[in-house]
């Protein structure tokens, strides 16, 4: 039977299926070398197919702009019949999903390698201006002695194109997605830190930090809950790692990484901490020891109010997602004073030696306030005035009498 052809790609097998087509393995006839090639059928969006297609082509050479080690290159674009694809260079490795999969934390130090090398691949897409917005264990490629490879980021923008998505239909992971997204706000890049921070939780503690019984209650505790140190579940993670990963988790936006790369530099500072003397690190963990251990609550009020007020920078035209109604309470799951993001902000520059912002409710809270029982000088000068008033006023009354 002859091979099966997608423009100058013969198919040689397929890789994967997702919501939007099929990935293959496929040969470049011209260049004689193998490829992986996405499709994606524009023929499920009948209304919007001409105006998809052009959105296709236009995300396609965003991503295809981008050149990074930890992203996997796009080669080349084209359309044959009713199924557009995207040729990508062919990566010899494994999804980070098949070694999570199993339930079991990974290896710390596998772990910080795994998500410093996404956080460098991601600064860079956004310091270019491309924002992924799907960031999923599926959409990262491990290599053995190899770089970790992003893959999607071409399809993975077009997913977040409201007027282009059948209706109802939910695309992406919500296991994965950012609070701002879960209320139907546009994702910018610290979305993308933020879904790149659960990713973290899940290697280091072998399970996700947010688990509903589901999607609606997924998304509840996405906007709701803060969960446990993943010290306090697995006890080979440093607690250094535990600030990392709730600043990364920050709901607020202001108080979650402003940027990729600070992210990748905090891992990587923990990775070398990590890979110092047994004595040196034992010192980095009885500095914290005194926190508390982390107890179950629902998040604070005034955090959760900022969640939902909070406005998002738009990279493309808003999106019109309705943001799902809250459902009764679920099983709680999660916060712990220890693992709050503004602490979090505070303590890594305490433990990596660089000056942490401050947000305004912070700043309010560190003025000094004079000490009770004390009169100020404003005080007296109130009281005084106060007293000559009514003198005044009082000699005005005797010699109207």
């Amino acid at each position: 039977m002859e091979s099966a052809q997608l423009g100058r790609y013969v198919i040689q097998s397929e890789l994967g299926r997702g919501a939007m087509g099929v990935v293959y393995k496929a040969l470049d006839s011209v260049l004689e070398r193998p490829v992986a090639v996405k499709t994606v059928n524009i023929s499920l969006e009948r209304d919007h197919a001409d105006k998809y297609e052009q959105r296709f082509y236009q995300e396609a050479r965003a991503a295809g702009a981008l050149n990074h080690p930890n992203i996997v290159t796009i080669h080349d674009v084209g359309k044959a019949g009713d199924v557009v694809f995207m040729a990508m260079e062919y990566i010899e490795g494994v999804e980070l999903r098949s070694l999570i999969g199993e339930g079991r934390p990974l290896r710390v130090a596998q772990a910080l390698t795994i998500a410093a090398q996404v956080a460098e691949g991601l600064a860079y897409a956004h310091q270019r201006g491309v924002v992924h917005r799907d960031i999923k264990p599926a959409n990262i490629m491990v290599v053995a002695n190899g770089p970790v490879k992003i893959t999607d980021f071409g399809i993975a923008r077009m997913r977040g194109t409201g007027d282009l998505t059948q209706t109802g239909m939910l695309l992406g992971s919500p296991k994965y997605m950012s609070p701002e997204q879960v209320i139907g706000k546009r994702a910018d890049h610290r979305s993308d830190i933020f879904s790149l921070g659960v990713i973290l939780y899940e290697m280091l503690c072998g399970a996700a930090p947010f688990n509903g019984e589901n999607v609606t209650a997924l998304m509840y505790q996405i906007v709701n809950f803060v969960p446990p140190a993943p010290s306090s579940v697995n006890s080979e993670v440093p607690h250094l790692l535990d600030y990392i990963v709730a600043k990364m988790l920050a709901k607020p936006l202001e108080e979650r990484y402003q940027d990729a790369a600070e992210v990748a530099r905090d891992l990587r500072e923990a990775e070398r901490q990590l890979s110092t003397p047994t004595s040196d690190t034992q010192a980095l963990r009885a500095s914290s020891t005194t926190l508390a251990l982390p107890q179950p609550k629902l998040m604070d009020a005034d955090a959760k109010t900022m969640v939902l007020a909070q406005s998002v920078a738009r990279t493309r035209e808003a999106d019109h997602v309705t943001a799902p109604e809250e459902p009764a309470a679920p099983p709680a799951h999660g916060l712990a004073s220890s693992f709050d993001s503004a602490e979090a902000t505070q303590r890594l520059a305490s433990l990596t030696g660089v000056t942490a912002p401050q947000t305004t409710t912070q700043a309010m809270k560190s003025i000094p306030r004079p000490p009770s029982g004390k009169w100020r000088r404003r005080d007296w000068l109130v009281v005084g005035g106060a007293a000559l008033c009514g003198l005044i006023a009082a000699g005005m009354i005797v010699r109207r009498r």
